[in-house]
């Protein structure tokens, strides 16, 4: 067997320090630049990868830098590679089958008639996957080289890198049944025909040099998947007994990140492959070891989802005792790739010096797993002054000021009230919002334009003055205001232009937080957020949104939506404090919307949504723990809604969360109405809303705001009339799937003519007014 790395990181982020792949991307796709122009780009960018990470520490030709680029999405590419498109984008293959770039985006973006790719999120993190649609029609072949041709790059420029790529098991078990595939039909059924393919893939790896070979496995975790634990480990083996015994392949690593493999373990060490990669920050050091067989255990003992510097010296307990239980070859790694962190605290300049004592993005992960690799090569003693500096943080971390706030700890033990009168008492109430059916309205944010990006660039550099920032705020809502008037729409927004994100622009108004300058994490695709850092208790020194709201709804006779940002997304959108449990976190965070809401009430503010599109997110992917934390994250959203009167509609959005998952904590929320991502699903959702028997406000989203396309007015109509069909008329609202803040004005004026043509369409069919 090639010899494993002494340490090791699952992946490193793949946008740049300064989101060079994003910009390139969105160039090619804009015509700025040519296919040939965004290879150039992205090479340089792995070759600038490959650079630093050799620069701090690792390996430059013994596989410990991972080969784990990505023009979009890692399973798009094993769906890619394999050749699982749908057949809606078969004519785009070349001569010879292959998918090239131009198609690749094309499946991942969709075009004209072409629906993309389903999007949801990737097991419980904050970043997006697009989802295969796999059936008995569909035909596997090797159908891009990608891969291959860029570990043949590492190669020529010196380096010999270990390819990533999402295995077979968790690519099957992540596909949905495409639509040719009969009722009841199971992806992972088609498990021998991937694995072919895999194994022919690992052959030409082999032949392009490379001596490992990352299989990314998450799937093997999870609990919350369709398919069950037992399926899973099944559905492992075989295709591990496949590719073991392929006789010309790469050493293969198994990396199952995310949680506790549990009993599947015992599986991956009876396998014919070489190394087991187990994270050790969501799951614990096992009680015992099976029998390995030789075969390297690669511990994931630094956390790859959080940015904390942690206790550096666990960490090496944790690989410590594995040895003790018998591992004969351990090596240092983090818990999962670190697409999750940005780059480096060293670019943050405005950072407090003590805060970023406390901190570790990815370089400084890189960092602590090559100290926790010499110390299992050369003993405790070679790193006694690296564990002593973290242990020394985090006890400064502990007592600096703001991280406990008796105050605002005392506010939350005292505060007992989490709940409204019954929905039945609020729903007569308002009637008096005077809203007709199928109301019409948006998420809430409005395209960020050029202008109003350099406008807010200006303002925080001191370019312009603040008088004069507000007034281009207040001039960018007034046109928005009457843009939403002039389509028809009934419950207006005031396009929230003075929001930079919608989890940033709260941190930087409530104490606790601090904010990034360069932080960048990718979202999906070229979307990249800069999550805050939440360190110290919570409150709210002032109101945030009360002004901007007001002043929107002094401007037209028709409601206008407060808009907050709910405590589970705000807590999960950020780099959350890990030294007191999320719930009490949360609580915090809900009593300063709790404040919100009350302001924005007494401003005459009657519809406030609280968006919530992380809930599903931050589920936990064991089902031991599922209850305890839908318990807090409910409690937390009521908590900050409960005091609102009867006569204020509380709205809710939940984006790519798998409604039918959380229909009961849905339900819990008790909001008066919820928007929900339906539109890329083409509304399967509702029915299991029908199902549930859901009776609050619904709004099932109608247009896929994460895509180019322009909606026609028959897409929407036909989706309207699916909802119609299927649910009570008087529950149903008519909204986008998501805030529209990435489009461009074209594509949303266009979209919402056509989802208010729709509209109106359907109401005159049901006898239902204007």
């Amino acid at each position: 067997m090639t010899a494993f790395p002494a340490g090791t990181i699952l992946g490193y982020p793949r946008i740049g320090r300064r989101r060079e792949l994003k910009r390139a991307v969105e160039a090619f796709w804009a015509g700025r630049i040519d296919e040939q122009q965004l290879e150039n780009a992205a090479a340089e960018l792995r070759a600038a990868n490959r650079e630093r990470l050799a620069e701090l520490g690792l390996g430059r030709d013994d596989s410990s830098i991972p080969e784990a680029s990505s023009y979009y999405d890692q399973v798009l590419d094993a769906a890619v590679a394999v050749g699982a498109i749908p057949a809606r984008f078969d004519d785009l293959r070349d001569a010879d089958g292959a998918i090239g770039l131009p198609a690749y985006f094309t499946v991942a973006r969709g075009e004209g008639d072409r629906a993309p790719l389903e999007m949801t999120k990737w097991f419980d993190s904050n970043y997006h996957y697009l989802v295969p649609e796999i059936g008995p029609e569909t035909t596997f072949s090797l159908s891009s080289d990608r891969l291959v041709r860029e570990v043949a790059e590492a190669a020529a420029a010196g380096f010999r890198t270990r390819p990533v790529i999402v295995g077979p098991v968790t690519l099957l078990a992540l596909a949905k049944a495409s639509d040719a595939a009969p009722e009841g039909f199971d992806p992972l059924s088609r498990l021998d025909d991937v694995v072919a393919v895999y194994a022919e893939l690992l052959t030409k790896l082999k032949d392009a040099g490379a001596e490992w070979v990352q299989l990314d496995e998450p799937a093997l975790v999870s609990e919350s998947l369709p398919a069950d634990s037992a399926q899973l480990a099944d559905a492992a083996q075989r295709a591990l007994a496949v590719l073991g015994a392929a006789a010309e392949r790469p050493a293969v690593l198994v990396a199952a990140p995310y949680a506790s493999l549990g009993g599947t373990l015992d599986v991956l060490a009876a396998a014919p492959i070489e190394a087991i990669g187990i994270d050790l920050v969501r799951g614990e050091v096992p009680a015992s070891l099976p029998e390995l067989g030789g075969k390297v255990l690669v511990g994931g003992v630094i956390d790859g989802h959080n940015i904390w510097r942690g206790d550096l010296a666990a960490a090496f307990d944790k690989l410590e005792r594995l040895r003790a239980l018998g591992a004969e070859h351990v090596s240092a790694s983090t818990s999962t790739s670190l697409l999750h962190v940005p780059h480096d605290v060293q670019d943050e300049s405005r950072l407090d010096a003590r805060l970023v004592s406390w901190l570790a993005f990815a370089d400084q992960k890189v960092e602590q797993v090559v100290t926790l690799a010499r110390g299992l090569a050369e003993g405790r003693a070679a790193i006694a002054a690296e564990l002593d500096a973290a242990t020394a943080a985090l006890a400064d971390r502990h007592d600096a000021p703001g991280v406990r706030d008796g105050a605002v700890r005392d506010r939350v033990l005292d505060t007992t009230d989490f709940s409204r009168v019954p929905y039945a008492d609020r729903e007569a109430a308002q009637l008096a919002l005077d809203l007709p059916a199928l109301p019409l309205t948006t998420i809430g944010s409005f395209p960020q334009t050029a202008d109003i990006r350099r406008a807010r660039a200006q303002f925080s550099r001191g370019e312009v003055p603040q008088d004069d920032y507000e007034a281009f705020l207040r001039a960018e809502i007034d046109r928005v205001v009457a843009l939403q008037e002039d389509l028809g729409l009934d419950v207006l927004v005031h396009g929230e232009a003075e929001r930079n994100d919608m989890v940033q622009y709260f941190a930087e108004h409530l104490d606790g937080f601090a904010v990034t300058e360069n932080g960048w994490v990718q979202s999906y695709g070229s979307r990249a957020t800069r999550p805050s850092i939440l360190w110290g208790d919570v409150s709210r020194p002032a109101p945030i949104t009360v002004s901007w709201a007001a002043y929107a709804q002094s401007l037209s006779a028709k409601h206008v939506k407060g808009m907050l940002t709910g405590p589970v997304t705000i807590l999960a959108w950020s780099f959350v404090r890990d030294d007191q449990p999320l719930g009490e976190t949360a609580d915090q965070v809900a009593l300063a919307l709790r404040d919100e809401i009350a302001d924005l009430e007494a401003a005459g503010i009657a519809i406030i949504q609280v968006d919530e599109p992380a809930l599903r997110e931050l589920l936990p992917l064991k089902r031991a723990d599922q209850a305890a934390y839908l318990d807090w994250s409910v409690n937390s959203f009521r908590l900050a809604t409960g005091g609102a009167a009867a006569a204020t509609q509380i709205h809710t959005h939940l984006c790519y969360s798998e409604f039918g998952v959380v229909i009961d904590a849905i339900r819990a929320l008790d909001a008066d109405v919820t928007s929900i991502e339906a539109a890329r699903s083409r509304m399967e959702v509702v029915a299991d809303i029908a199902a549930q028997g859901f009776d609050h406000g619904i709004g099932p989203g109608v247009y896929d705001i994460h895509s180019p396309r322009v909606p026609s007015v028959a897409e929407v109509e036909a989706l309207l009339r699916r909802a119609v069909d299927e649910l009570p008329l008087r529950q149903l609202w008519v909204n986008p799937d998501c805030g529209l803040k990435t489009r461009g004005y074209d594509e949303t004026v266009a979209s919402l003519r056509n989802i208010v043509e729709a509209t109106r369409r359907v109401r005159e069919d049901v006898n239902v007014p204007a």
